[in-house]
């Protein structure tokens, strides 16, 4: 059976062993290949775990498998976590991608080096115009306090009864204080629940859409 190479990010090389039972997608472990100075994380998989039916019928265990891996990366090292369901044929493709994308890879390495997501929302719990207008003011403060923290952010369009949907670049050094913050804002805010999540790779700063 052919095997593919299912790539779950790109990072440098790292020093720190991964957890020695962990395995990813089709319950293979991860792999590192490297490439002028950049490490590609994989794993070697059967092709009939992508044809389309496989890929529907398995989605939330791929998707758990792929963010179980950046997740163990992040712990270790700063990763770029590539898309979800990323294949190669074989080595020499993956070499390929990562030589047409050097540039690209390294670029991005520099801007998350030592930082890390923090994802946080604002869900209106009372009803009434009156507390979704005071939902919305803490939400815009909150928003503001938290970016002194991060170096980058990005606003999601809120849906439901969210007011703030936002994803936070925060160098490790700053995490304890932007989660005293998010913390503090818990208690404070008005008729409303103030949700974190995180710390994860950087997913929402890759600079690639998708």
């Amino acid at each position: 059976m052919a095997a593919l190479r299912y790539v779950y990010a790109v990072c440098r090389p790292f020093r720190s062993a991964l957890q020695a039972q962990l395995t990813g997608v089709a319950g293979q472990p991860p792999r590192q290949l490297a490439h002028h100075g950049l490490i590609a994380v994989y794993s070697t998989v059967p092709e009939a775990t992508f044809t389309e039916k496989a890929l529907r019928d398995r989605l939330e265990d791929l998707t758990r498998a792929h963010h179980g891996v950046v997740d163990a990366l992040t712990a270790v090292t700063t990763p770029l976590p590539l898309r979800l369901a990323t294949v190669f044929r074989d080595d020499s493709a993956l070499r390929t991608m990562m030589e047409s994308r050097e540039t690209y890879f390294r670029d991005t390495l520099d801007r998350l080096e030592g930082r890390v997501e923090w994802g946080v929302r604002v869900v209106r719990v009372e009803p009434g115009e009156d507390a979704w207008h005071e939902a919305v003011e803490f939400a815009a403060k909150l928003h503001a306090a938290l970016s002194s923290f991060a170096e980058d952010s990005l606003l999601h369009d809120p849906a439901g009864r969210r007011v703030l949907d936002a994803a936070y670049l925060v160098p490790r050094g700053d995490c304890e204080e932007f989660v005293e913050a998010v913390d503090r804002a818990k208690a404070e805010a008005p008729g409303a629940r103030v949700e974190l999540t995180g710390p994860w790779a950087a997913y929402s700063f890759t600079g690639e859409e998708g």
